[in-house]
């Protein structure tokens, strides 16, 4: 479980428009905004990302984060879902439309993790409360790699649009549609059936679909696979209970066949 820590005298916090958010200065390093409307939260946590070498800055609330974003760009933003005002839900919006940085939600709001998940909001990860300090420094710097890895990637090359059976996936436009009728498909949810679809009948783990869509450095639940082929099947499938297209091979993983 978290640990509530006393802040050191050595990090001395600069807070601004009457202490609802605040910059917590110790030397040069990646900067971590967190955002949670728990002031006894935001203050431990701050201290425990300064020792653990990030550079830490609060928000009480999504306003004000967005604000702070603009004046100091984060590398990582923490978001609890769960905020007054504008909740964590819509902020992560416009994080990702403004800032094009990772997030990662903390939240107590377990039975709404495939909401999230589903409705493919941009999140790079999650963690619920209450968590390990640790669990979670652990978790912000695999995004962190994962997202500088990504950003010295070359451009993939154009790739011709695959094909199985009454199902065409277009790589270069994103898009997908089933028997002629586009499919709207999120993120991840194209990435995952793009991977089924580059070796179609090939069975593929759990651990081989994370590598691949989600990173290899991926540290959350295998949850989110799971949910991800749901929502396909929902979105592809004639009968999701009894699925043609995206089969489950017991204790292997899954596939994708031809279907009609």
């Amino acid at each position: 479980m978290m640990t509530l820590t006393k802040m050191s005298n050595a990090v001395r916090p600069v807070c601004f428009s009457a202490g609802r958010f605040c910059f917590i200065l110790p030397d040069m390093a990646r900067h971590i905004l967190l955002v949670d409307d728990d002031a006894l939260m935001r203050r431990s946590l701050a201290f425990n990302l300064e020792q653990a070498g990030f550079r830490a800055s609060t928000a009480a609330n999504a306003e004000d984060a967005l604000s702070l974003a603009k004046q100091t760009p984060p590398d990582l933003v923490l978001l609890d879902i769960g905020l007054p005002g504008m909740d964590g839900l819509d902020a992560i919006k416009r994080f990702k439309e403004q800032f094009h940085i990772p997030v990662i939600f903390v939240t107590a709001r377990r039975r709404n993790l495939d909401e999230v998940l589903g409705l493919e909001l941009g999140a790079d990860d999650y963690i619920t409360k209450p968590f390990d300090v640790d669990v979670l420094i652990a978790h912000i710097r695999a995004v962190l790699r994962r997202h500088d890895s990504a950003s010295l990637e070359p451009s993939p090359q154009p790739a011709s649009p695959i094909m199985i059976g009454d199902l065409a996936l277009d790589p270069v436009a994103h898009t997908v549609s089933l028997s002629g009728k586009e499919v709207a498909l999120s993120r991840k949810e194209f990435s995952l059936l793009q991977a089924l679809a580059m070796e179609p009948n090939r069975v593929r783990s759990v651990d081989e679909l994370l590598a691949s869509v989600w990173g290899a450095e991926f540290v959350g639940q295998p949850q989110v696979v799971y949910v991800h082929i749901r929502w396909l099947r929902e979105k592809l499938e004639k009968d999701p209970e009894h699925p043609k297209r995206i089969v489950t091979v017991r204790g292997v993983g899954y596939k994708l066949v031809g279907g009609k």
